[in-house]
């Protein structure tokens, strides 16, 4: 038989020649383009050098996709960002058109490698004629293997339980150990910093990232979530939970009969449909307090592997047709969004926040069955779907607030967190000379986690803002919160924000002399 490689090697090869033809022979060479989860009857997924070799394929034999990358891996292995709708890949050329931005994601955790399969299968569809109106308003950005060093750890006993692939997938983490859905505010991982900078030059409307499930067991093909954090732009908030996503449900159900729904687990431990965290840690709450559409999709991951390379592929279809037909309200609602938070009231810290009344929830039920290689128990999804009533707790509220001011001083000895600050495109300048009247945080203690979480012992600190007047020492940095990224800068900076620099041991060194090193201006 001939290795799965060497097709995609004899594709490319067919590709080059045929844009040297004729259109109909570069079609057909697309329609001989497999992912290897389709050339192996979904029994693998997809390498990294599978991947590389695929996106070669479709931007040699097509004008409209174009090929570039947008950073880097802990391992060195270059990040492949897939652009079409605009005349290149440049971010000058992507947004001289004009047109709504979607940033699409794959692979942040790799075994979860529906999302890696299913954007691969949808750039060869596009470029087969599959979608023809989508690049008349938007520009796609796609970048299909995120987490791209943990996608070559495979081992068929990663994700146990799982249903496949049965060749065995990657791991959760990055080479470092660090889990890239945990990295988005402390940037730690030099995967986290390529995708802040990307977003930072591409400055995508939307972003779409592709997980698979764990645990619960329910009846829903595919479950999803906007923005969980509490300061996300409530217009935005609205517009993905009222509109966008209840739309995308119903045409799901009604072209395939699947039910989806937002995400959730439950448990006798805690009774209820609990969606997971609100801290911008996770991708799509972070790219919310950037006020930028974002929305997370997860597989069922008791489904076959087949299956939820569909239910994904499907999902991302509808997103993409919705968008394109809103694609002006969509920068509407983004412009609007990036107005100033000066004196406005922000969460520092947020809790779980219930339903008025129950809801019904689908649950359902899964058989075991023996993985084939290693004897192993696996869970497959049953057709089966009981509604359950229950409180869902899919939004949050806070708990703790704080009055977004006009300006934070970082003293200069917190150089880790003013180069992070930049790194998230955060804009700084340099504070005045002499003195100013401002508010300094006294501490009052502080707890420290006793293990370390993604490398980091997480610090609590208590105390109170006191208004001084000084003078703040040369080379003390400037951020105004009058900007588009003033609620990211706020949750960064404030002292008690549970997941600021604060909260990830960043200012460790200053807090322990006695002073937090972050002053606010009124």
């Amino acid at each position: 038989m001939i290795r799965f490689r060497y097709l995609l090697i004899l594709a490319l090869v067919i590709t080059y020649s045929a844009t040297e033809d004729n259109a109909a022979e570069a079609q057909e060479s697309f329609d001989q383009l497999l992912t290897r989860a389709e050339a192996t009857d979904f029994i693998e997924t997809s390498s990294y050098e599978d991947v590389m070799a695929f996106a070669e394929a479709l931007a040699a034999g097509s004008d409209e996709i174009h090929l570039t990358n947008f950073g880097y891996t802990n391992e060195g292995r270059r990040l492949p960002l897939l652009v079409l709708g605009a005349p290149d890949a440049s971010p000058q050329a992507v947004l001289n058109t004009g047109k709504t931005r979607i940033y699409l994601q794959g692979n942040i955790h790799a075994g979860e490698v529906c999302g890696k399969e299913a954007l691969q299968m949808l750039l060869r569809d596009y470029v087969r004629g599959h979608y023809p109106s989508w690049a008349d308003d938007l520009v796609l950005l796609i970048a299909p293997i995120y987490n791209a060093d943990g996608n070559e750890r495979v081992d068929l006993r990663n994700r146990p339980r799982q249903h496949g692939p049965l060749g065995g997938m990657g791991q959760r983490p990055n080479a470092q150990g660090l889990d890239l859905n945990r990295d988005h505010m402390k940037l730690d991982s030099p995967e986290a910093r390529s995708l802040v900078r990307m977003m930072t030059a591409y400055d995508p409307h939307v972003g779409v990232d592709l997980h698979t499930t764990n645990g619960t067991r329910h009846a829903y093909r595919l479950t999803y979530s906007p923005p969980l954090h509490p300061n996300t732009p409530g217009s935005i908030d609205s517009f993905l939970r009222d509109e966008w996503l209840p739309t995308v449900t119903d045409r799901i159900k009604e072209k395939h009969g699947w039910d989806y729904y937002y995400y959730g687990n439950t448990s006798q431990r805690r009774p209820g449909w609990y969606t997971f965290d609100h801290r911008p840690r996770f991708n799509n709450n972070y790219i919310g307090l950037r006020n930028r559409m974002a929305i997370l999709s997860e597989a069922y991951a008791y489904d076959t592997f087949e299956d939820r390379v569909m239910s994904t592929l499907w999902f991302v279809e509808e997103i993409l047709d919705f968008a394109q037909e809103n694609a002006e309200s969509i920068q509407d609602l983004v412009r609007e969004a990036d107005a100033s938070v000066v004196g406005m009231e922000l969460a520092t810290r947020a809790t779980f926040e219930s339903s008025p009344s129950e809801v019904e929830i689908l649950m359902g039920e899964v058989a075991e069955e023996r993985h084939p290689q290693t004897g192993e128990i696996i869970l497959r999804r049953q057709e089966v779907s009981n509604p359950v009533l229950m409180h869902e707790f899919g939004t949050f509220s806070p708990t703790e607030v704080e009055v977004a001011p006009a300006v934070y001083y970082i003293l200069p000895d917190a150089e880790s967190a003013i180069e992070r600050l930049r790194a998230h495109g955060v804009e700084t300048g340099m504070a005045p000379v002499g003195e100013v009247q401002i508010e300094q945080f006294i501490v009052d203690s502080t707890t420290t986690a006793d293990r370390s979480f993604q490398g980091r012992n997480e610090r609590v600190v208590f105390g109170s803002w006191r208004s001084v007047t000084r003078a703040l020492p040369p080379g003390t940095v400037a951020v105004p919160v009058d900007q588009p990224l003033g609620r990211l800068a706020f949750t960064l900076l404030e002292p008690r924000s549970d997941d600021g620099f604060a909260n990830w041991a960043i200012f460790d060194g200053q807090i322990e002399s006695g002073l937090y090193p972050v002053m606010r201006g009124h």
